[in-house]
């Protein structure tokens, strides 16, 4: 196959097919991905103050989910949530993109919590001391002080979490949510030119991830102008 016979084929598929990679496949893999990182920075935060807070068992059990997530794969995660979920939950009838959902939430809120937890303590001490001998309460130097400036760490690594699961949400086509992937292998039965498809959707990651780095890379210049 030449250069010129590749680029005839790849256009025909993106011609013919381009609604089930963009309209069905992508807006899969961006809802979930969305979902995951929304509810995995409400997690992550609330993981995060604990860990920081004064109880060692609330401490040891956070730092010991956040090992275990971490420490093991995003796909055996999501076949656990595949398989575990529904049978925890039989009664509320889980479907399997609500299970899957969780898990990459589960997956999102571990990195998020380590995000906010080191945005915060990035921010010098000295900061919360000025404020409480200003008559601050240790939640008051939190939310009005030290939370201000912990933005400007927090924000870009947060955004950058969205892109990793972008990327990593392929996984859940293997288990026959219709994301991206899923679609792309449709398209590759129906028109066995694999190279091609795989193609476009590598073009459309590609496309998604860069740009969402730029918005990122933008909102991070902006935060250390101060702007």
């Amino acid at each position: 196959m030449d250069l010129v016979d590749f680029f005839e084929k790849f256009i025909k598929i993106v011609t013919r097919y381009w609604d089930v990679f963009l309209i069905k496949g992508l807006s899969t893999t961006l809802a979930l991905s969305a979902i995951a990182v929304f509810f995995g920075a409400i997690i992550g935060t609330l993981l995060a103050f604990g860990k920081m807070g004064k109880s060692r068992i609330l401490r040891g059990i956070i730092t010991a989910y956040v090992e275990i997530i971490r420490g093991t794969p995003s796909l055996l995660q999501v076949y656990v949530g595949y398989f575990v979920v529904p049978l925890l939950l039989p009664s509320l009838n889980v479907s399997t993109y609500a299970s899957v959902a969780i898990a990459l939430t589960i997956n999102s809120s571990a990195y998020v919590s380590e995000v906010i937890r080191s945005g915060i303590q990035a921010v010098d001490k000295g900061q919360t001391e000025a404020a409480r001998s200003l008559g601050l309460t240790q939640s008051q130097a939190m939310i009005k002080v030290v939370l201000p400036q912990a933005v400007k760490n927090i924000l870009p690594a947060l955004g950058n979490e969205f892109v990793t699961v972008i990327k990593e949400s392929s996984i859940v086509s293997v288990i026959g949510i219709a994301d991206l992937m899923f679609r792309t292998n449709d398209v590759i039965a129906l028109s066995y030119k694999s190279l091609e498809c795989l193609a476009v959707a590598a073009l459309i990651y590609f496309v998604l991830t860069f740009i969402s780095s730029r918005i990122v890379s933008l909102a991070e210049r902006k935060l250390s102008h101060g702007k």
